[in-house]
């Protein structure tokens, strides 16, 4: 059975562990330090652990139940990096625990989490219970940059199933948004302030593509819907051009973030971009403008028929006793990395609030919830 005792003292260990990104903050420390923490513990569990160091300091540890064959493998996967730690009104690394919420960066993204399946693991192993398949229990780098961690575990560990332990305020997410960041550099012509006849504002040209782009988004954008995740959006992130006040600007560079949803892809992106590049040639001939996809990350959606979410929808309604909630998640997440290598994935995890923000918080009775449930899932699934 689940240790409340055990599972807070791992979950206050982690907060008390700083891991923050180094390529979010300068300067941040990484995660070798709480790989480590967190591989001792596996180890003491009697788990087979490995290192993966995907990038010099940035590690991942894994932890292997060995099943004794036969049986479905399983995945459980969450990311032990944080965003930054400066501008908090608490003590990020002081988990206080008071009201059922556990404070402390990285408590709710998604320490709780982690601490949550490791903590479910150890209690399969204090049943004595033998499973047919292996738990590989991953606790990756840099889900909060570029996803380093989960792509390198993927390309090792391909398992039939995976759960991924961000927060989800015990409901099971099937979906999510994914993005893709565009450069759009538009052209115009260097000239004297003085000369409007011989300059080029690219600018202007740059404001033009931006109110197509919005009347886009208005108009058709907002027309698409998914059931769980909403309308995919637009938005322009950053604009520079220019070099002084009495020149005319010969180029200006926006880049924009195209949030997408399940069906879409950089082809979508893409050809619409390229669409209103067009519309606004035909207004202003003298525009020239040209595109790029620079990084993409894909939406992810799993049908709730999908043997490995049936198993948690299970454990949900036995052991919690209700009916299990789906859900879809906004912000992108490491379990479309799992599903691009054929992993069947779904996501589930405990709730609380606060994440990136000055105040961060777990809701600690959910941790517990999270790992009874993903106890009983494991059953189901490799037992």
């Amino acid at each position: 059975m689940i240790s409340e005792k055990r599972l807070l003292e791992l979950l206050r260990n982690l907060v008390r562990t700083k891991s923050v990104n180094p390529d979010l903050v300068q300067g941040g420390n990484g995660e070798a330090e709480i790989a480590a923490y967190i591989g001792g513990h596996m180890e003491s569990m009697g788990l087979s652990v490995r290192y993966q160091e995907v990038a010099p300091g940035r590690l991942n540890a894994i932890g292997v139940l060995k099943g004794t064959g036969g049986g479905r493998s399983l995945m459980l996967n969450g990311h032990i990096d944080t965003v930054g730690i400066e501008g908090m009104t608490i003590d990020p690394l002081d988990p206080v625990l008071s009201g059922g919420r556990l404070y402390g960066r990285g408590s709710f993204d998604m320490k709780g989490g982690v601490a949550a399946m490791i903590e479910a693991v150890h209690a399969v192993v204090d049943s004595g219970t033998r499973l047919k398949g292996d738990v590989v229990v991953a606790c990756v780098c840099d889900e909060e940059y570029a996803s380093m961690g989960t792509e390198a575990v993927a390309r090792e560990y391909v398992t039939d199933a995976a759960i991924v332990t961000e927060p989800t305020g015990n409901r099971v997410c099937v979906a999510h948004k994914g993005f893709a960041w565009v450069k759009v550099e538009v052209a115009g012509k260097a000239a004297h302030g003085s000369l409007p006849s011989e300059g080029v504002d690219a600018i202007m040209g740059a404001g033009k593509f931006l109110c197509e782009v919005d009347r886009y988004a208005r108009e058709t954008l907002s027309t698409k819907k998914h059931p769980l995740l909403g309308s995919p959006s637009v938005h322009a992130s950053l604009i520079e051009g220019g070099t002084n006040l009495s020149t005319y600007p010969a180029e200006c560079v926006v880049q924009m973030e195209r949030r997408t949803i399940p069906g879409e892809d950089r082809e979508t992106v893409e050809k619409e971009i390229e669409g209103i590049i067009e519309a606004v040639k035909a207004q202003d001939p003298l525009i020239q403008a040209k595109a790029e996809v620079f990084f993409l990350r894909p939406p992810f959606e799993v049908s709730t028929s999908e043997p490995v979410v049936r198993a948690v929808s299970e454990a949900v309604e036995e052991t919690l006793g209700r009916e299990p909630e789906y859900m879809g998640s906004h912000p992108w997440l490491d379990s479309a990395v799992l599903a691009e290598a054929g992993i069947p994935t779904v996501i589930f995890g405990p709730a609380g609030e606060g994440a990136h923000s000055a105040v961060e918080y777990v809701d600690f009775p959910s941790v517990v919830d999270t790992a009874r449930v993903l106890f009983a899932a494991i059953g189901k699934i490799s037992g």
